[in-house]
């Protein structure tokens, strides 16, 4: 049987905003390049996601040239460095992590309190902050940038199509928000991962992902149901948690190219 393989690869720039489709994409220490290297924050500091602000997911990113350019809907864009210079240095949260940023100016906080109709700011993670990956599962040496506590998210189409064929009203991948997509393999085949490769690339999976409301919320309009959680509920569940995808670290930089072979 052909081995799975990427058949897509998805970044997200800012925690909880709109992804970036590639074809191709390097890989750092953080993991995909650019990968959730931005937050909004609430005055506190406190990370802000669609969990509580389901408009995020009207904010659009794009890279062009050396700029991340964000739009909205009834928005001018707003546009920030790639690479962010010196700036004022501030403390954040995420979950239970508090961990030094740079504050990325009052633009971008003017830009994302109008998108939510709050007071929020815009922080980077800089290569000088080490957020270690989630301690109770993944390797001391792993390193994780704002997303929730590992570097990749995979998941199969597989497994995608085997909850749709139980939904009354089929829901897309982007309700899942995975860095990774894989074809080819058995629905749920990410499952029994343990270590694997993808091009130059090794990679261990770690932990099942449990899914939060996040995944209600249709990424095109916000509006936020009970699907698909209540379906996977019926047979993705255990110990209080709907389960969906595996949360995935990787060894060392790299490139990964969209039809590339999963050996492991």
């Amino acid at each position: 049987m052909p081995a799975p393989i990427l058949s897509a690869l998805n970044v997200y720039p800012i925690k909880s905003v709109g992804g970036i489709a590639a074809q191709e994409w390097a890989v750092d220490d953080f993991g995909l390049r650019y990968d959730r290297r931005w937050m909004v924050v609430d005055s506190r500091g406190r990370m802000v996601t669609q969990r509580t602000h389901p408009r995020l997911a009207l904010a659009r990113p794009a890279i062009e040239g050396e700029r991340l350019v964000v739009r909205a809907p009834g928005l001018d864009p707003l546009v920030l460095p790639l690479r962010p210079g010196e700036a004022v240095t501030t403390t954040v949260t995420i979950w239970g992590d508090i961990c030094a940023a740079l504050w990325q100016g009052e633009a971008a906080a003017r830009w994302f309190s109008a998108l939510l109709g709050v007071t929020v700011a815009v922080v980077y993670i800089p290569d000088s902050t080490w957020r270690p990956a989630g301690q109770a599962y993944a390797p001391a040496t792993a390193r994780v940038s704002f997303a929730d506590a590992y570097p990749f998210l995979l998941l199969s189409e597989e497994s995608l199509a085997e909850l749709n064929g139980r939904m009354t009203v089929p829901v897309p991948m982007n309700r899942f928000r995975p860095n990774l997509v894989i074809r080819g393999g058995a629905a749920f085949g990410e499952d029994e991962l343990k270590t694997f490769a993808i091009g130059e690339l090794q990679f261990r999976a770690v932990k099942p992902c449990d899914r939060c409301v996040l995944t209600t919320t249709d990424q095109e309009t916000t509006e936020r149901g009970v699907e698909p959680l209540r379906t996977l509920a019926t047979f993705r569940k255990r110990d209080g948690k709907v389960y969906f995808g595996q949360n995935v670290v990787h060894e060392r930089r790299g490139r990964l190219v969209v039809g590339m072979a999963l050996r492991c």
